[in-house]
């Protein structure tokens, strides 16, 4: 029988050959989505190559996908051509699924048993992937449904890899596209006065540009969540909008957003010890050019960088501001409280912060 052959100089666009269903995967292997772990697993395909588009293209990139669990989003990803998956997955009870895609695709995917926090993605891809911070980003990829309970963390690590250039980010602007409760990822999306504004907001938008691609809704995960799903697209800014350290903007954002109900002034009171803290507050919102009676929803990201700026010449000034912690100062006063009165106090601030 007579095949064309592909065009001379093109490589024929690879498929996975027939494959049993993620579906067929799951019973195959007897897998169970675990609570305790937040998993959902997302078996239709339509979907997940919606989510691989939302990268852009990926044909002969490099990607990191994490958390791949039965492996629907793995599969959506080797269709789009890549040169190389990289699949970092905890659970074991994945692996032997995995590795079965990996032997449909020889040579393309590499499978590490361990855990996202703590892989070192520095020495994820090949050096010559890297690229100066200024020019494109480089053909790296981050992709994943990420488990709800290890979403917020992550990102928050991955952004203070942006900011240090670290970790993925040694490769150039590496692109992420990853999952989140719909919730968070309005969070990391708001726009000032909104009211999912919050530190996410900032921490991120600072530092990427940020797209909230879509929404999955939840009944089209298994076993469904009580939340629908949304598609977030990372893209690390060449300058950041704050050019200061990671730690002192996080300080910073913290602080004002631990009373976001409040005048925004109320959360930069706790940058400093009680007994100058009226006075130095003061000092900085007039120094930074900030309306005290601002919300902090309503600040903008440069009353943000004035702050940050404002608050790290402050502390140039006295050495030990930085190291300044209002929750310990608490917990000193406690020989001073009744221990009851005390937990309600610290109880209250995590409640403002949350």
């Amino acid at each position: 029988m007579f095949r064309p052959m592909a065009a001379a100089g093109k490589a024929a666009a690879f498929h996975l050959p027939p494959l049993p269903t993620v579906g067929e995967i799951i019973k195959l292997f007897s897998l169970r989505a675990q609570k305790e772990l937040s998993q959902n697993f997302l078996l239709d395909l339509r979907l997940t190559d919606k989510i691989v588009r939302q990268a852009g293209k990926l044909k002969n990139a490099y990607v990191c996908e994490v958390g791949p669990g039965p492996g629907g989003i793995t599969r959506s990803i080797l269709n789009a051509g890549v040169q190389q998956l990289l699949l970092v997955e905890k659970d074991t009870r994945f692996i032997p699924g995995l590795q079965m895609l990996s032997e449909a695709a020889p040579g393309k995917v590499r499978i590490v048993h361990g855990d996202i926090l703590t892989y070192k993605m520095e020495r994820a891809f090949p050096n010559h992937l890297k690229k100066n911070w200024e020019d494109e980003p480089p053909n790296i990829h981050i992709i994943g449904n990420l488990p709800f309970n290890v979403s917020t963390p992550l990102i928050i690590k991955w952004l203070e890899n942006v900011s240090k250039r670290d970790g993925p980010f040694v490769y150039g602007r590496t692109q992420m596209t990853l999952t989140f409760q719909k919730e968070v990822a309005e969070r990391l999306t708001a726009n000032t006065g909104g009211k999912q504004r919050s530190r996410l907001s900032i921490m991120s938008q600072h530092l990427c540009t940020v797209e909230n691609c879509f929404v999955i809704p939840g009944q089209a995960f298994v076993p469904k969540p009580d939340v629908d799903v949304a598609v977030v697209h990372f893209t690390p800014l060449v300058q950041p909008k704050i050019q200061q350290p990671f730690e002192l903007v996080e300080k910073v954002v913290q602080s004002v957003f631990q009373f976001r109900r409040k005048y925004c002034c109320r959360g930069v009171e706790i940058l400093f010890p009680e007994r100058e803290r009226l006075k130095k507050t003061e000092q900085l919102m007039m120094a930074a050019d900030v309306d005290p009676t601002l919300r902090p929803v309503q600040l903008t990201m440069s009353h943000f960088r004035n702050l940050c700026n404002t608050y790290r010449k402050m502390c140039d000034e006295d050495p030990n501001l930085f190291a300044y912690n209002y929750r310990e100062e608490l917990r000193q006063k406690k020989r001073k409280r009744s221990p009851e009165s005390t937990d309600q106090l610290e109880k209250t601030v995590e409640e403002n912060h949350l």
